[in-house]
């Protein structure tokens, strides 16, 4: 296996993005701006309801290994879905990207998994995931041929819902340490993080987790106080490097002492939020395989995460290598 930057395992989903009101998360009982697992009836019964969708493949993970990709990065992908025509989407689209994607698809159910995300006219998403075939990946998945050759291998916090996937990180950690390389998650989601806490501290605390992405959110929930200083004084402790970022205010990074903070790009029109922390991810973990320094990484986060933001559906529209070249953050 040659060398690859990050490889980065999650839930295989494909996105159904369409428009809605409030009123529409009101009336369907659907928490705002968050991820809300449901089960297939529910699943059947949202899509009825829907307006006219975009579909995409998704997935946290999967938007962030197809944004390195973009960025001319070298990027593999774990992640389980069954071979049907949502499974066969989801396949073309990460390979498509540029995106190295061998798991071998399930024959029979649970189906592909779904995500119906409804984008309110302030941007926002609330997404609402039937898991599927998602929860069949596990320690038979891991590649160690592609984890021993990439350099940080990345995961999201999603992946503590299925049971069988816990193991599967614990498997890739492993690998990665022993052949000298790094891990990395994104606690993904505050209510995860309420699920999970004490297991995403033990993660961060036993060094099984080397890099950490957060929202301000998230972080303030991972340490239950509401003050956002607190959680990055504590976050800054407890991991190697931890990147907290702040919307529109942009992003601070900490490693040890260091402490960098980065401004949002400008922007001319939010258009939906899918995928801007993935994106963040992306750009940053790009940046850090490249060797570049803490700041140089926030901006090609930061980058990546104004672009996605402008358009709708998580997965980059534009190159974000030569929007990167144009903004003079990596060489052309």
């Amino acid at each position: 296996m040659s060398q690859l930057d990050v490889l980065c395992i999650g839930n295989a989903i494909v996105d159904i993005i369409a428009r809605c009101e409030d009123d529409f998360l009101t009336d369907n009982e659907i928490t705002k701006g968050a991820m809300n697992l449901i089960d297939a009836d529910r699943a059947e019964l949202l899509y009825s309801r829907m307006g006219p969708a975009i579909e995409t493949s998704g997935g946290s993970a999967g938007n962030t290994a197809a944004g390195i990709a973009s960025f001319g990065g070298r990027a593999a992908y774990f992640g389980k879905v069954a071979n049907d025509q949502l499974g066969k989407i989801f396949q073309h689209d990460i390979r498509a990207q540029g995106v190295a994607f061998d798991t071998k698809p399930l024959d029979e159910t649970p189906p592909t998994a779904r995500s119906m995300i409804f984008v309110t006219p302030d941007g926002q998403r609330s997404m609402n995931t039937y898991l599927g075939a998602c929860v069949e990946l596990g320690p038979n998945d891991v590649e160690e041929d592609k984890v021993a050759a990439a350099q940080i291998t990345y995961f999201e916090g999603y992946l503590w819902d299925p049971p069988l996937a816990k193991d599967a990180i614990r498997s890739c950690a492993e690998i990665a340490h022993r052949h000298g390389k790094r891990m990395s998650m994104t606690l993904s989601d505050s209510f995860c993080v309420e699920r999970y806490r004490d297991e995403f501290l033990d993660l961060m605390r036993s060094g099984t987790v080397d890099i950490v992405f957060a929202n301000a959110a998230e972080a303030m929930a991972l340490y239950q106080t509401d003050d956002l200083e607190t959680a990055l004084g504590k976050i800054a402790k407890d991991c190697a490097i931890a990147a907290v970022t702040l919307s529109e205010k942009g992003s601070v990074i900490m490693s040890g002492d260091e402490r960098v903070e980065v401004p949002a790009i400008p922007i001319d029109r939010l258009i939906d939020t899918t995928g801007a922390g993935d994106l963040y991810a992306a750009g940053f973990l790009y940046g850090l395989t490249q060797g570049k320094s803490l700041d140089a990484c926030g901006r090609l986060g930061s980058l990546a995460a104004g672009i996605v933001i402008q358009q709708i559906g998580p997965r980059p529209q534009l190159s974000l290598r030569k929007a990167a070249e144009d903004a003079a953050l990596i060489a052309g």
